[in-house]
């Protein structure tokens, strides 16, 4: 098992670091780390170091020694973006779950036409916030040095123009009637970004679909089956990242 990762506002450059408030809470209470444990500590962005657990004081404080400097993981290539249609209930924390842990790269919340759930006021950033801190916390359990980034909720519109500057754009359409290419098999970018959408459990519209097929985007389906929302983009970013080799 790899050593258990937290967060922190800057990285240290060593030798010595004190983790202290919730992080610092959750090692020593929690996590019950003890004196000789390794630890890694990150801003999220990518930077990271190493450390030694030199002593647990109190509830909330731990010692790390040995910091060995700060390393910097290089960024991805294909970046690989999901827009997640909104789902229903904690589907959504569920999608932005897996997907962390899978290895997404950016999560994009849709408004989508044919979304039950709609995020408005005070109740749309608490969702937004619900989604960034599960994005943290993922980011946490598997290991991960760079957590994905959770933008603000986007419109279609605003949708479009994100895929009209992709290297790739994907939206995952499954219908008999209209032709998509299985996305097992498309040309995929070797650097830049690719741009996955995901529909709600009712689709994506006609009319969001022309407006992303006029941004440049084509359909793509993942097989026979129809995924729901919430693991479609889980299932999806997996196969890119074995296919663009970031996974060898």
């Amino acid at each position: 098992m790899t050593a258990p990762v937290f967060v922190v506002d800057e990285v240290p450059p060593g030798p010595e670091f004190v983790l202290d408030g919730p992080e610092g809470r959750h090692a020593v209470s929690v996590k019950r780390l003890r004196a000789g444990e390794d630890v890694v500590l990150t801003d999220g962005l990518g930077r990271w170091a190493e450390g030694v657990v030199k002593a647990a004081e109190g509830k909330d404080r731990l010692v790390v020694t040995g910091v060995d400097g700060v390393r910097e993981e290089p960024a991805p290539a294909p970046r690989v973006t999901v827009v997640q249609a909104l789902p229903k209930g904690d589907r959504g924390e569920l999608a932005v779950e897996t997907m962390t842990e899978t290895g997404v790269d950016g999560i994009v919340p849709w408004a989508a036409s044919r979304c039950i759930t709609q995020w408005r006021g005070d109740r749309g950033l608490k969702a937004l916030a619900k989604w960034r801190a599960t994005a943290r916390e993922a980011g946490k359990q598997s290991r991960r040095v760079r957590f994905p980034e959770v933008s603000d909720a986007m419109t279609t519109k605003q949708v479009a123009s994100l895929l009209a500057t992709a290297d790739l754009a994907v939206v995952l359409h499954e219908d008999r009637a209209y032709g998509s290419e299985p996305l097992a098999t498309a040309e995929l970018p070797a650097t830049g970004e690719i741009v996955l959408v995901v529909g709600p459990e009712g689709g994506v519209s006609p009319e969001e679909l022309e407006a992303f097929t006029r941004a440049g985007a084509k359909a793509y389906r993942l097989g026979r089956s129809v995924l729901r929302t919430s693991t479609a983009g889980t299932a999806a970013t997996a196969l890119l990242l074995g296919r663009t080799g970031r996974w060898s």
